[in-house]
């Protein structure tokens, strides 16, 4: 089965709020009634931890976790369970963290345990319904002393933890290099690699805040020259991701964890850029959730220039993004 889904952010950030985020049984009802059938939830694991005690959890924030699946499962949804923030790596504010996952015993442990953790939890559960993407965007080879063999040495055997409690459960791993490149290195693992569809970059975080000073951000144009002063449109997505159809002939499962375009594009060039991408992932066979439902990415309220929303059972929705997606379904 392919899915196509959202990405869904009742816990994605403790610096939000105290709490998670109430589900909303509406937004999911709209996502079913739509032909979706994934929602990815990307984690922070402070949620649960006191400081940095990682291997003290505390219990009941689990029970949310429960909630969340229990509520995905009765529309028909499956359920992928992300690690955004890990202990030792968040690809946003990494300075929050005590220690390196890529240097530091202690975070490689909790990281596995962690993961342990939820196989205990969720074991027996069905396929069909609950994976595990276990980081979310490693970084680039030598930032925090990241490399791909230190990856490995992560990756590996933590998916070795999991296969050992359960051996049935769909385990992802995402690119490296924030998500995009493709790691052949990894082909035999076992598991569904992950990509992203933020490329380029120009036009999917067009003036994002928190990129950072260090972007020198160019008026978009699609097709036309973004990044590094290449030459976008579709035939560029396609030479974009042959490494990753390279890493798909080893018999390795592809999914798109994220894509999307923030609210500072303007529409008719998202609209243009969101087609061409859909309809690779469609040409490719690849499944996809955008980042997010509601929100600056999303296709409820993103407030991008030049949109014309509908009233669709009380959510101003983008109806051109919905069509889009709907029709590049597989």
């Amino acid at each position: 089965m392919k899915y196509h889904g959202f990405n869904m952010l009742y816990m994605f950030s403790k610096s939000y709020a105290d709490n998670p985020a109430a589900i909303n049984e509406r937004e999911l009802d709209f996502i079913a009634k739509h032909g979706f059938n994934y929602i990815r939830i990307p984690m922070d694991y402070r949620f649960w931890t006191d400081g940095f005690n990682y291997t003290e959890p505390i219990e009941e924030k689990f029970a949310l976790i429960d909630h969340y699946y229990e509520t995905c499962k009765k529309f028909g949804l499956h359920v992928c369970l992300n690690l955004h923030r890990a202990p030792g790596y968040c690809i946003n504010a990494n300075h929050l963290e005590k220690h390196n996952l890529w240097k530091d015993e202690e975070a490689f442990q909790a990281f596995v345990f962690l993961w342990e953790k939820l196989a205990r939890r969720y074991q027996g559960i069905s396929a069909t319904e609950m994976s595990f993407d276990l980081l979310n965007e490693p970084p680039d080879v030598g930032k925090y002393g990241f490399t791909r063999d230190i990856h490995q040495q992560i990756m590996r055997p933590t998916i070795a933890a999991i296969k050992a409690i359960d051996p049935d459960r769909p385990i992802v791993i995402d690119g490296v290099g924030g998500g995009h490149e493709a790691m052949p290195e990894m082909a035999d693992a076992g598991v569904i690699h992950s990509g992203r569809g933020y490329t380029p970059f120009q036009i999917s975080h067009n003036q994002a805040g928190w990129c950072g000073d260090e972007m020198e951000w160019i008026e978009p144009v699609y097709p036309g020259i973004s990044d590094d002063e290449q030459y976008w449109d579709r035939d560029a997505l396609i030479e974009f991701y042959q490494p990753w159809r390279d890493v798909e002939k080893q018999g390795v499962e592809i999914i798109i964890g994220e894509f999307g375009c923030y609210n500072q594009t303007p529409n008719d060039i998202a609209i243009r850029w969101l087609s061409d991408l859909l309809s690779v992932y469609k040409e490719f066979g690849w499944g996809y959730a955008l980042w997010n439902f509601k929100g600056p990415f999303g296709i409820v309220e993103h407030n991008r220039p030049g949109t014309k929303f509908r009233d669709m059972d009380g959510f101003m929705v983008d109806g051109e993004l919905l069509a889009l997606m709907k029709e590049n379904m597989e």
